[in-house]
């Protein structure tokens, strides 16, 4: 071979390792790029994914928007929160008359007619004529107490005048863990319609009143919650109210030296607005009534004095004339379940019994004398 030939071949080879190069470049540039709009594309629906968070049913939004969207809430909602203040009177005994003491929560407004929802327990002690409200822009109103349950921690208080907002009761039933809520309040009565913010923990809760019954179906919220904050809304990023802030666990356990934070529990709007509903209604909310006295006898009760079961309602006494009298029902029976509704470790006689309406025809199935009976018994209506 010539060396012209040799020289030939060799810008040949040139040309073409030149253009193998250009297109190699331009077909991986071409897919690097679709590959990379592909992995932007997706990382974007990731991150939108992430970010993305229900907050009510159709309403999705991202977390770059929350902050905004929770101040609009607050504006929307907080004229229609109120200061709840009461007095308890003094009492007089061989030392002297004790001084007045004044109590106070917080509660919200649920009407143009002036209906204010807030805890039973914020205004239980209080002289009924000395209650009033704050509005959010200092205003004072007279309040009259419409009624209360006390089981479910809820009152009714009514002021006259124009009302400055209306809060809505949202529906409780579909929250989700991880939800954003606001709690507004006013804690230790002095700092008015404060905000926090935090997410529902939980449903469903159960909690010990101490009182022989449980307090259930609560919300669990990490959203900041401090004395004066009870009987005031938690609101969803909809600005709905979706439960009502009732009281706040802390303190250490018997199995650690942990201190617990973060543990606030809300009535569930559910069951706010059938108990308000019904109060404002009709001026008071019926509980169903059997009419017997009971202790809640437990497992360690049981076996102290070797009963036939380890959970159920000794009956104390049976009130003349009662659904519970005219069932047939005696002073040392022992009531372990009320309709469907077994007597257990977790549902108190209260509990079992406030399952079911002023009615009801139910099976009370309960033991005397070491034998198992069953009466068919129609509940009263009573109220508590």
């Amino acid at each position: 071979m010539s060396t012209a030939q040799r020289i030939g071949i060799v810008l040949l080879l040139v040309v073409v390792a030149g253009l193998s190069g250009f297109l190699g470049a331009y077909i991986g540039g071409a897919v690097i790029l679709k590959a990379s709009e592909t992995n932007m594309i997706t990382a974007t629906a990731t991150s939108t994914t992430e970010e993305a968070q229900v907050v009510n049913k159709n309403i999705i939004v991202t977390t770059s928007e929350i902050d905004t969207i929770i101040t609009q809430v607050v504006e929307q909602i907080e004229s229609a929160v109120v200061t709840v203040i009461g007095t308890i009177p003094g009492t007089q005994s061989v030392f002297g008359r004790t001084a007045d003491a004044q109590v106070s929560g917080s509660g919200f407004i649920v009407s143009d007619e002036g209906y204010i929802i807030t805890n039973n327990h914020v205004i239980t002690d209080a002289d009924a004529n000395s209650l009033y409200v704050v509005l959010s822009d200092g205003t004072e109103l007279t309040a009259q107490l419409v009624s209360r349950d006390i089981y479910a921690d809820l009152a009714v208080l009514k002021v006259e005048g124009s009302m400055p907002a209306v809060a809505s009761l949202g529906d409780s039933e579909d929250l989700k863990p991880g939800e954003t809520v606001i709690a507004i309040g006013s804690p230790l009565g002095t700092f008015r319609n404060s905000v926090t913010v935090g997410v529902i923990s939980a449903t469903g809760r159960t909690l010990d009143t101490g009182e022989g019954y449980n307090m259930e179906n609560l919300i669990q919220t990490d959203a900041a919650i401090n004395s004066g904050n009870s009987g005031g809304p938690l609101v969803n990023l909809a600005g709905e109210v979706i439960g009502v802030n009732t009281l706040v666990v802390r303190g250490s356990n018997s199995y650690s030296n942990t201190i617990a934070e973060g543990l606030g529990f809300a009535i569930p709007s559910d069951t706010v607005e059938l108990i308000s509903n019904q109060i404002i209604r009709q001026g008071y909310f019926a509980r169903p009534y059997l009419g017997v006295g009971v202790q809640n006898v437990n497992s360690s009760i049981a076996k102290r004095y070797n009963l036939p079961v380890d959970w159920g309602g000794y009956v104390t006494e049976v009130a003349t004339g009662s659904p519970a009298a005219k069932a047939g029902l005696h002073v040392q029976d022992i009531i372990t379940r009320i309709g469907d509704i077994d007597i257990t470790e977790k549902t108190t006689y209260l509990n079992a019994l406030f399952a079911y309406q002023a009615g009801d025809e139910v099976v009370i199935e309960f033991y005397r004398n070491n034998q198992k009976m069953s009466a068919s018994v129609v509940l009263a209506e009573a109220t508590y």
